[in-house]
């Protein structure tokens, strides 16, 4: 399925072309394993193209870690799985130092053993079970792109894109994100049962002998260009400052807030949303072939950004009012 021209030597105009047709060809492939979900695949390889992190959150059952697998499958990425638990250690993540003999010399001496960080596709399988030590161990490496042990820097193999779940239901034993490390997802995705028709599509293909055969659409060096092409998207200054606006009107102090937003808020997104609203909607725009995003594209990726970044308060829980209704107000007001 790869072109025989990388992307590499293309201009832009010819790149996002190429991209759309391997976006395109990418969702066959996981449609071979992975029936239905396609908004939250789009969500995945806009986050994955933008050089951003996931966060899924999900009942058991929905096939999370079987699309980030497949996912890495299709763009013949390394692929990695850590399942969170409250006796985790940092070093089960990062690596550990081990003594080594030298068969040479006689001497002893210590060997850094890479842990499962090191993978382009890393799922961290339910991060809120393991203490805050060990969430922040990963939170670094997602944030830095690199590991420090014994004072020694390793860097991370690029591309580098963290999936950590969450269960929505079982809270009990469980250490929830800070805010501020919530804040270093770019999208919080919400994963939900497969309608009737999917469900007695992936019950008939999960009980036979069917086995898909995936093929590579993406290599690395491919996603690599790709990420950079993102960053050399124009974007019109009135798209740039209803992103920020929207951002903005979600910070109960501000001027601009409405009633609603003061009323039902503690705290509002900071500038890393405004960020991330301009990444998403840039990479949906190329996604979809187009060379610059429009406010459309913006409005597209506001939930999935927003969701986690702003703290609704007791009065919404009392209005039984939730993030995502919010939002959708917040996205009638501008």
């Amino acid at each position: 399925m790869k072109t025989h021209r990388t992307v590499r030597e293309m201009n832009d105009v010819e790149a996002v072309q190429s991209l759309k047709t391997s976006f395109e060809a990418t969702k066959k492939e996981i449609a071979k394993v992975i029936i239905g979900q396609e908004e939250i695949i789009d969500q995945l390889l806009i986050s994955l193209l933008a050089r951003g992190h996931c966060l899924l959150v999900g009942v058991p059952g929905l096939a999370k870690t079987l699309l980030i697998k497949t996912l890495a499958e299709v763009m013949d990425l390394k692929f990695s799985r850590i399942q969170f638990t409250p006796d985790l250690m940092p070093s089960d993540i990062t690596g550990t130092e081990i003594i080594e003999d030298d068969r040479a010399t006689g001497l002893k001496s210590f060997k850094f053993v890479k842990g499962p960080v090191f993978a382009n596709i890393l799922l961290a399988d339910e991060i809120n079970r393991t203490p805050p030590k060990t969430q922040a161990a990963l939170l670094e490496a997602m944030q830095e792109h690199h590991v420090t042990a014994a004072g020694q820097k390793y860097i991370l193999e690029e591309p580098f894109f963290v999936l950590a779940t969450q269960n929505p239901i079982e809270q009990e034993g469980t250490y929830p994100l800070p805010e501020a490390q919530l804040d270093r997802f770019m999208f919080n995705l919400w994963l939900d049962y497969p309608s009737e028709k999917e469900e007695l599509d992936i019950v008939k293909s999960t009980t036979s002998i069917y086995t898909p055969n995936l093929n590579h659409v993406l290599g690395k060096e491919d996603i690599l260009q790709l990420q950079d092409l993102v960053r050399r998207v124009p974007v019109a200054d009135n798209v740039i400052s209803f992103a920020v606006s929207l951002s903005t009107r979600t910070r109960p102090k501000s001027p601009l807030a409405p009633q609603f937003i003061k009323d039902w808020l503690s705290w509002g997104a900071g500038p890393r949303a405004s960020q991330y609203l301009i990444l998403g909607a840039k990479t949906r725009a190329i996604l979809d072939g187009r060379h610059s995003p429009d406010i459309e594209d913006v409005r597209k990726v506001v939930g999935p950004v927003l969701r986690h970044r702003i703290v609704p308060n007791f009065n919404a829980e009392a209005d039984g009012v939730n993030a995502i209704q919010i939002i959708e107000k917040l996205l009638e007001t501008v």
